[in-house]
């Protein structure tokens, strides 16, 4: 990963951060093959790029690919991966790759709010109302499947946004959205979430809730959309954080058919309303009892009962391009992971400042389930510093599982270093710490009393650090072997351009 100072992406929408892209050689492909968008794409990009926790094999950090011609949809082109490496979001977001935690934990505090502009510079100039003759979700949008077995088609990347129906606060949030009719999409809400409540407020009142999905935006926006409490607490708009990492305001623009707001330069905008006391089976559709795959790796159970989004408008750019993602891919890991590792850096640097020096949401735990914290003891009182971190990094983003702990000297982006340093500082009877019967992720298909009897309901999880660092009235012992410093492009020309 290079460590280079990358220049300042001049990036405002997707069409600009693709611009961007193709300028750098290996991060963008079109492909002209016509593609089916059920199964094929997807599985088509599992081998391009999607990297990951996704099904081997695959290439991790491979280039966007733009598809331009869906089968049954002359209109749109599709394009996935944009994050689907952190060096791309590095370019994208004008920033080293092995600090981008510290930049979004800098614009958590400089955050910039949205503005809202005129109706007239939404650019979706293409407009369809659910009350035109021939409306139907289905074959308007190229909504993927991931796998021949999932629920439906899925809205992956869409950024909802809808308001507290009692404080007008607003939050922004990516959910797994099924299309299940002509009008119709359900709607996964992890319990937790704040749009969620936001919607039991208004189905207590009997009302439905008006929400926005946004589609096919400036990277910045998805990655500050993944930010969870504490760090941004209910009331907080996520979109704020996304003007600070650009140094002006997201513009909002309202919406046609409902009392709320979308990205104004948005590829495409759904508007709809969350019905109250409504809920549809997830594979109403195709029975597999199966939903889609999920960033853990695994396709995810079908829900026996969703709200339901009763879609009143679609409306789009121009030559439109829809944007989806691989649910278990790289892309997955960067947007949730980036904002946990700012989460932490953040928590841990107030409790005990210049201790943490980074950490990362590594990507076999798909940027949720497993951090590597990298811990500095420069005095004997920092023994065990480093397991309050730890402890730390767990209320900083309660959906982490494990923690890995090291030394300065260990590149935590290197998985060879970490388990170089879990091999030769690490000893199991007193380097394992445990934390049972805590909430986590509910992804995670190992969190059952099935699995283990010390779990009492399904979600609960054995919570685990694993402190791989050297005690510090031993770190003389565990000097890592100096080699002369040489100038390597005397000897191999070109070697830093690979």
């Amino acid at each position: 990963m290079s460590s280079k100072k990358v220049p300042v992406a001049p990036v405002t929408d997707l069409r600009s951060a693709i611009a961007l892209l193709q300028q750098h050689e290996g991060h963008f492909i079109e492909i002209d093959e016509p593609v089916d968008p059920t199964a094929e794409l997807s599985g088509v990009y599992r081998y391009i790029g999607a990297g990951g926790t996704c099904r081997r094999p695959t290439r991790p950090g491979g280039p966007v690919a733009m598809f331009n011609h869906v089968k049954g949809f002359p209109e749109f082109k599709v394009v996935i991966g944009m994050l689907g490496s952190r060096e791309r979001v590095g370019m994208l977001l004008g920033h080293e790759p092995e600090k981008l935690g510290f930049l979004l934990k800098s614009s958590v505090k400089n955050a910039i709010p949205p503005v809202v502009v005129s109706a007239n510079k939404a650019l979706q100039e293409i407009v369809h109302k659910a009350e035109e003759p021939g409306f139907d979700l289905r074959t308007l949008l190229p909504a993927p499947t991931n796998t021949p077995e999932d629920a439906g088609p899925y809205i992956t990347m869409g950024l909802c946004y809808a308001a507290d129906p009692e404080t007008g606060e607003h939050d922004v949030t990516i959910h797994r959205l099924c299309v299940q009719g002509k009008d119709e999409l359900s709607m996964w809400l992890t319990p937790g979430r704040h749009i969620d409540a936001f919607r039991q407020k208004a189905e207590a009142a009997g009302k439905p809730l008006p929400i926005s999905v946004s589609i096919g935006v400036d990277p910045a926006i998805y990655v500050a959309a993944c930010f969870e409490p504490p760090t941004t607490p209910l009331g907080y708009d996520e979109l704020a954080i996304a003007g600070a990492l650009r140094g002006h305001a997201v513009e909002l623009a309202p919406c046609l058919t409902i009392d709320g707001r979308a990205i104004a330069n948005a590829e495409v905008v759904i508007e709809g309303e969350l019905l109250p006391n409504y809920r549809v089976r997830e594979d109403q559709n195709t029975d597999t009892g199966r939903a889609m795959p999920e960033f853990p790796g695994y396709t995810g159970d079908a829900k026996p009962e969703l709200p339901v989004i009763k879609v009143k408008a679609v409306r789009y750019r121009p030559n439109p391009i829809l944007q989806t993602t691989v649910g278990p891919g790289q892309e997955h890991v960067n947007m949730a992971g980036i904002p946990t590792e700012a989460s932490i850096l953040d928590m841990v640097d107030r409790a005990m400042p210049g201790k943490l020096l980074n950490v990362f949401a590594h990507t076999s735990g798909g940027g949720k389930l497993l951090a590597v914290m990298q811990f500095r003891k420069s005095a004997p009182v920092d023994e065990g510093r480093q397991r309050q971190a730890a402890l730390l990094a767990f209320s900083a983003f309660p959906e982490l599982k494990h923690v890995i702990l090291v030394d300065e000297d260990v590149d935590i982006f290197d998985t060879d270093d970490v388990l170089w340093a879990m091999q030769t500082r690490f000893q199991g009877d007193i380097d394992t710490l445990t934390i049972p019967g805590v909430r986590c992720h509910p992804l995670d298909p190992s969190q059952t009393p099935e699995y283990s009897p010390s779990i009492r309901e399904v979600g609960n999880s054995c919570k685990t650090i694993f402190d791989c660092t050297v005690p510090f009235r031993l770190k003389k012992h565990f000097e890592r072997s100096n080699f002369m410093e040489v100038d390597v492009e005397r000897f191999v020309s070109g070697f830093n351009a690979r």
